[in-house]
């Protein structure tokens, strides 16, 4: 009976326990630049995308390193579908269970020479 209800607390635990997030070709394509003020001359503001992976219950069953970047694939995926091709990290917020991060999204192809 013990383990029954053990395995039971276990199935419910991983039932809760989401992914991480996993690129698409469309954001495959998103760059993401952290202290470059200089690239953004000419990009057009898009909108501010908010990416966050993990939760109190389930942080321990992933790596911080799989958390960044699962946090940083849904950022590129909300910019790709603002039509933005770079992202501007700000300073990413104290991890304590989970990775939440805040940019500003930019269609820069113009600023860079580049047409499709």
């Amino acid at each position: 009976m013990k383990y029954l209800k053990l395995a039971g607390i276990v199935l419910i635990c991983s039932t809760l326990s989401a992914c991480v997030t996993f690129p698409t070709d469309e954001s495959n394509t998103v760059k993401v630049l952290w202290d470059d003020t200089q690239a953004l001359q000419g990009c057009d503001h898009k909108g501010t995308v908010i990416g966050s992976q993990g939760h109190f219950y389930d942080y321990w069953l992933h790596a911080d390193k799989d958390m960044v970047w699962g946090t940083l694939n849904e950022m590129r995926i909300k910019a790709a579908k603002l039509d933005a091709d770079t992202l501007y990290l700000y300073k990413p917020l104290g991890f304590s269970g989970s990775v939440t991060m805040i940019a500003n999204a930019y269609k820069c192809e113009k600023a860079l020479g580049i047409e499709r």
